[in-house]
């Protein structure tokens, strides 16, 4: 689960219960390795366990010293041997956090989950917010970059009527113009019970445009995995809701 309170996202509906151990989190990686491994029927066609992406259900950053060390041992020659590069951790924005990770002295990609461009916005969709605020985030978000090189994404969850106007598009590009950063939005994917909405496809592309002639980079990212259930927490809470009914 995930104490963050995003409230368009199904992870904190049913709270936080734990974090998981180094040990859980090298287990869902050995076992997609021995998916794969299984998979394999042609050599020439080989598939293997090549990226990590930590997101999801749960802040990440709330169990930092953990993920490390499992990153760590999923990096050597000795485990899976995915480099760092090839490692992308998102968090919803938690400063000091970030500025550990920087100091890690690794390479991994870094993606703040922004969802507004004003802290006025932030803190009604993110309610850990009025702890940091976006300069805050921001800051801490050069400060990796400044020391790893890499170039930070900011994921922007769009809300139909929320946070998809022209103006939120124009503070948005504002905040990022100048820094070597990407933008991937995020058309909302529906969890029942919530009173949001997709935004309309004009809204979307009169966004995109925006944030792109000042220069920043911007995509929309591609919906996958609603048959299934596939945003963050909805699975949990699909298996939560069978297992009691």
């Amino acid at each position: 689960g995930c104490g963050m309170g995003c409230v368009f996202c199904a992870s904190g509906l049913n709270g936080v219960v734990r974090n998981l151990t180094v040990g859980e989190m090298l287990e869902q990686l050995v076992r997609l390795r021995n998916l794969t491994d299984a998979n394999t029927t042609n050599p020439d066609r080989a598939t293997r366990l090549t990226n990590i992406v930590v997101m999801g259900m749960g802040e990440p950053l709330a169990n930092l010293d953990s993920l490390l060390q499992t990153l760590a041992i999923a990096g050597d020659k000795n485990g899976l041997g995915i480099g760092a590069r090839h490692v992308t951790i998102s968090t919803v924005g938690l400063p000091a956090k970030i500025k550990q990770l920087a100091e890690s002295g690794k390479q991994y990609h870094l993606a703040v989950s922004l969802h507004a461009p004003n802290d006025a916005l932030r803190t009604r969709i993110v309610p850990t917010n009025d702890k940091t605020g976006i300069p805050a985030i921001l800051s801490a978000a050069d400060e990796f970059f400044s020391k790893t090189g890499r170039q930070v994404t900011y994921e922007y969850v769009v809300l139909g009527g929320l946070n998809d106007q022209p103006e939120h598009a124009k503070q948005l590009a504002g905040l990022l113009t100048g820094r070597k950063a990407h933008v991937n939005l995020i058309p909302w994917n529906d969890v029942e019970g919530l009173p949001y909405a997709r935004p309309r496809d004009e809204d979307l592309k009169g966004f995109v445009e925006t944030v792109r002639k000042a220069g920043v980079s911007v995509k929309v990212r591609k919906r996958k995995g609603s048959e299934i259930d596939a945003a963050c927490g909805q699975l949990r809470r699909k298996v939560e809701a069978e297992a009691s009914a």
